[in-house]
């Protein structure tokens, strides 16, 4: 595993575990849950800890699916560059990355 991978792993869990670090989206699927659902789905996937190398094939912790109150949910993290116009030019590092989750249900991927 590299350097690179490590700090990539590291900055995503960071986003994933405390919302800081980046940007947060819901989809429409997910605000109809309400904000009291939304609030421990957000819980659960900060404590989510079933990567594999079968879900999580490069170890960057990236995307993640679980089941949330009768829901199959994902949480996908995307790199974008500063402007969010495209693909961060290296998303190990944070001064050129604007990371973004985004938490859907199943039927929305």
């Amino acid at each position: 595993m590299s350097t690179d991978t490590d700090r990539i792993r590291m900055l995503n869990d960071e986003l994933r575990k405390t919302l800081l670090g980046g940007g947060a989206v819901m989809t429409p699927g997910i605000a109809a849950l309400g904000q009291d659902a939304v609030a421990r789905l957000v819980k659960r996937i900060a404590d989510f800890d079933g990567f594999s190398p079968a879900n999580d094939p490069h170890e960057e912790h990236d995307f993640g699916s679980l089941e949330f109150e009768g829901q199959h949910v994902f949480f996908k993290i995307d790199y974008f560059d500063k402007d969010l116009g495209c693909h961060s030019p290296d998303p190990a590092d944070a001064s050129v990355t604007e990371r973004i989750i985004t938490i859907m249900t199943a039927d929305e991927y």
